[in-house]
């Protein structure tokens, strides 16, 4: 009797398996604990798929038998799309397929554009290279978007919810980059065009071909001018925003320059008096800041040459942000050799706010001035606070129709440089004019995902009194504690040598 119950109670546990596990091939969930929810869909990423206007078939290159390190890379983007499968409602369908199968298979997955990459696998306690494939295709009617090697973590979401955006928008609205005036080319932004080319079409514009911006400019980008501006091209801009229009501003009315160790107000190729008509008045002092990215000098150690890290003001990491649409999300902007930004109008027809600001230990300096590496900085340096550098104006600016302006106090912290001297740039600059465009373009819709990412841990900024504490106390404790020590083990042998003296053992 005892054995036929176990036998019934193992039939009952072994039919609830089977059923859980039919049930959960069925019904798919994933829970997320992650602090920043990595792993849950962004609400950019789930209108994205909510609104797809025909089915978006993904075929996704993977080798099997990948390195460890590689195998979770292909469970994720498969939970990955099985997630926007759901959320599709059947309007996404993908396949694996295994270009190391055949020859055949290899080939197609080469002309569809997704090329292996070598990476290192042990066999039999040899290390050996292996032709990986980690790529995908997405494929709307006959356009489509190549993903030629899958990123790990939230970058994972954000190029396959852009890489479905770009296929199904048909017709994208325009911006402008005006040109002519020494301005930064698209090919030197390549960072900004990559991002804003999903949701829009990017074209260089120079307002001397025009006799005034066409309206189909959903918003204008000028960038970095540096040769004087006549005062018809300026007309041209305030009849653009006196008709609604919008524009995006990255502009430096001072001159930095590490090589020459030499900084200087710039002469004024009339964006800044163009500016202040508008309202907005950039300041003519450089900014330092506590929170500053280091610059690397080399120097002489005996017989040996030695890069050494030294913290350099002048190169502020903007960590304080506003609550805008524009900086939403983000971690830190580098943003060297900056200025402040104010707008001076008090009418209450305008809206202003100050999207990025310096730290709490923040300070001015007037140029001319010469750039010493090696100096000591202190406190006293830094007297102010949240400085802003960045800033969005909505209102009548010109004329009296309302329209919007993000201007930023440097014209250089988008640009990647010339062809073969392209510099990665900080990622979120390339989000902050990313978003800022989104934003006055009335585009927002991928704003949370471009930011979306593993929050940054930054270092606690001390006081010059706790880093002396700390350096001493680093120094001290340790003999105090070896003192301490001694003591204790000295007294300790007086007292056994007490006792043995007394006969007391």
């Amino acid at each position: 009797m005892r054995g036929r119950n176990v036998i019934i109670q193992l039939a009952i546990v072994t039919g609830i398996l089977v059923v859980v596990n039919l049930l959960s091939s069925k019904l798919y969930f994933r829970g997320d604990f992650t602090e920043d929810q990595r792993y849950t869909l962004s609400t950019a990423t789930k209108d994205i798929l909510e609104d797809l206007p025909e089915v978006v078939t993904v075929k996704a290159y993977f080798s099997e038998d990948l390195p460890t390190q590689l195998v979770s890379t292909r469970q994720d983007f498969e939970d990955l799309l099985l997630e926007y499968e759901n959320r599709s409602d059947g309007y996404l369908v993908y396949e694996f397929l295994n270009p190391n199968e055949n020859e055949q298979k290899e080939q197609e997955a080469q002309q569809a554009g997704v090329n292996p990459v070598m990476v290192n696998v042990r066999e039999k306690d040899q290390m050996k290279q292996m032709r990986a494939y980690l790529g995908a295709i997405i494929q709307m009617g006959d356009r489509k978007e190549i993903i030629p090697l899958i990123q790990p973590g939230a970058a994972m979401e954000y190029a396959l919810t852009t890489a479905i955006k770009k296929i199904a928008i048909a017709d994208k609205p325009k911006i402008g980059l005006i040109q002519g005036h020494g301005e930064a080319p698209l090919e030197e932004m390549i960072e900004l065009y990559q991002q804003l080319s999903v949701l829009y079409q990017i074209e260089s514009f120079a307002l001397s071909d025009s006799a005034t911006v066409p309206q189909y400019y959903r918003s204008l980008a000028w960038i970095n001018p540096k040769d004087t501006i006549p005062q018809a091209d300026f007309a041209k801009l305030d009849k653009y925003l006196a008709s609604g229009g919008t524009m995006f501003v990255a502009y430096s009315n001072l001159n930095g320059d590490l090589s020459q160790a030499y900084l200087s107000a710039a002469n004024d190729i009339g964006v800044s008096s163009w500016l202040s008509r508008l309202g907005i008045q950039m300041g003519r002092e450089f900014v330092v800041d506590a929170e500053n990215a280091p610059v690397s000098v080399r120097q002489q150690m005996g017989q040996f040459t030695m890069n050494r890290q030294i913290a350099f003001p002048y190169f502020p990491i903007i960590k304080n942000f506003s609550d805008h649409p524009a900086s939403k999300g983000l971690e830190s902007v580098f943003l060297p050799f900056a200025s402040t930004i104010n707008f001076t109008k008090t009418d209450t027809t305008f809206r202003s706010t100050s999207l990025l600001m310096t730290s709490e230990l923040s300070g001015l300096v007037s140029p001319p001035t010469t750039v010493d590496i090696q100096r000591q900085w202190t406190e006293n340096d830094f007297q102010n606070s949240s400085l802003p550098v960045a800033m969005a104006v909505e209102g009548p600016l010109s004329g009296t129709a309302s329209s919007k302006m993000v201007v930023v106090s440097n014209g250089q912290f988008i640009i990647n440089g010339p062809q073969g001297q392209q510099q990665q740039l900080n990622a979120d600059n390339v989000s902050f004019a990313s978003n800022a465009i989104d934003w006055l373009s009335d585009d927002t819709g991928l704003i949370d995902l471009r930011t979306k990412g593993v929050t940054a841990r930054p270092l606690v900024q001390l006081e010059d009194s706790t880093k002396e504490l700390l350096k001493y106390g680093n120094v001290l404790l340790p003999i105090l504690l070896l003192l301490i020590y001694a003591f204790v083990r000295k007294q300790r042998n007086n007292r056994k040598r007490q006792q043995w003296a007394a006969g007391n053992y």
